[in-house]
């Protein structure tokens, strides 16, 4: 499937049979979307997101896996309690889905806020989970820019959510912006006017806040506790890091290998659905990714 090929979200998802349903992850109420079988594997979208994020991949990724998308706390139709939402508690919900779910151990692949919230779950639950993607996952050096560009787009699609802003917002995460469709903004105007919405996206934002982000800022001290094999999946025109902080990230897991999806921006899995598919099967059914970092870095 080409870029060109996306109709709409639930064109994509037409194509094998899914599930939604809400479960409860340690009394938070909890949207997640099922489909296909095999091995578990568990996608976790971004900052702001819902599993509407991998509508592109579902169909596909349910070829050989029996995938699992959720909304995380304070996301998407997810409940949205009044705290803090910092890493750990991200973490926290994750284990509660899996629990609900009944999964012992899982595949794991997350996306920008996501990939920061699998590879701490990696690092802290060794014994749940099997193989680990981290894809685009964003500001690893907590550059000041890129912080302040997060928070302020984020929080003025949500106070003010109107069309323009929110296609700003999600412009953000493309380098192709011809894909955000209008069936995307409406769907995130959906989530951003929810009541209580403003009080979660705020008390997520707290993480591009460095006294609250510090105290889980990637760091060699705890991914270097990930003993799940690791793939890094990065992109060429990444606007929140480039492939110096591929190579540092690659450093800092023991054993990390990469890939670059050329052509694409924060979201690779919408952008280039038929790579980012591909090199998915083949590192989470065991093949080795080719890693592109010695040519893609002058």
């Amino acid at each position: 499937m080409t870029t060109n090929d996306h109709v709409s979200i639930w064109g994509e998802l037409s194509r094998t049979d899914h599930h939604i349903h809400y479960v409860d992850a340690a009394g938070v109420n909890t949207r997640v979307l099922e489909a296909g079988s095999g091995p578990p594997l568990v996608l976790i979208h971004g900052t702001g997101g819902h599993l509407e994020a991998y509508a592109r991949n579902i169909a596909d990724l349910a070829r050989d896996f029996h995938v699992i998308a959720y909304d995380m706390v304070g996301h998407g139709w997810t409940d949205l309690p009044d705290k803090h939402y910092t890493i750990d508690v991200f973490a926290d919900h994750l284990i509660a889905v899996l629990d609900a779910l009944g999964l012992d151990r899982v595949l794991l692949s997350g996306e920008s806020l996501g990939a920061w919230v699998a590879a701490w779950a990696a690092a802290h639950n060794p014994d749940r989970i099997d193989r680990l993607v981290l894809n685009t996952p964003g500001n690893i050096t907590n550059k000041p820019d890129v912080l302040t560009r997060v928070r302020d787009s984020t929080l003025l699609a949500v106070q003010d959510p109107s069309k323009e802003n929110i296609r700003s917002r999600l412009e953000f995460l493309f380098y192709d912006t011809s894909m955000v469709t209008e069936e995307l903004i409406a769907l995130r105007t959906a989530v951003y006017t929810r009541p209580g919405f403003l009080a979660a996206i705020r008390n997520t934002l707290i993480l591009q806040d460095w006294q609250y982000r510090k105290d889980f800022a990637w760091d060699p001290s705890w991914t270097g506790k990930i003993i799940a094999p690791t793939l890094l999946l990065w992109t060429d025109h990444d606007p929140t890091g480039g492939l110096d902080e591929a190579d540092l990230l690659k450093q800092w897991i023991p054993g990390a290998d990469l890939h670059v999806i050329e052509g694409a921006g924060h979201w690779p899995q919408w952008e280039k659905p038929t790579e980012y598919g591909e090199v998915h099967r083949g590192f989470l059914l065991g093949e080795g990714p080719r890693s592109r970092l010695a040519s893609a870095i002058p």
